[in-house]
């Protein structure tokens, strides 16, 4: 996808995976709370982030709203927008 908006939804659902992995993680093992205290307000950011970088993109406002699904409404919006980019389908064969 070369559109700069999906570009930047995608470290944004990414940022937001990996701060969710980190949360989950503590949570599993050491339960460490300053851990969770530092990486917990990125989360959020970066989910808060996902959902406006989502409504910047070309889509109908159903796609959009997959954005506000936690943890992996990026993912989802993300899958729309390839799906109707233009130029990614498979060329046709001989």
């Amino acid at each position: 996808m070369s559109d700069p908006a999906a570009r930047r939804l995608g470290v944004a659902t990414a940022a937001e995976l990996v701060t969710l992995a980190v949360l989950l993680g503590n949570l599993a093992t050491v339960h460490w709370a300053p851990l969770a205290s530092a990486v917990g307000p990125l989360h959020g950011t970066a989910y808060l982030v996902t959902a406006v970088l989502a409504w910047q993109l070309p889509l109908p406002r159903g796609v959009r709203l997959r954005a506000l699904v936690p943890a992996v409404g990026g993912l989802l919006v993300l899958r729309a927008a390839a799906r109707r980019a233009p130029g990614t389908a498979a060329p046709p064969s001989p």
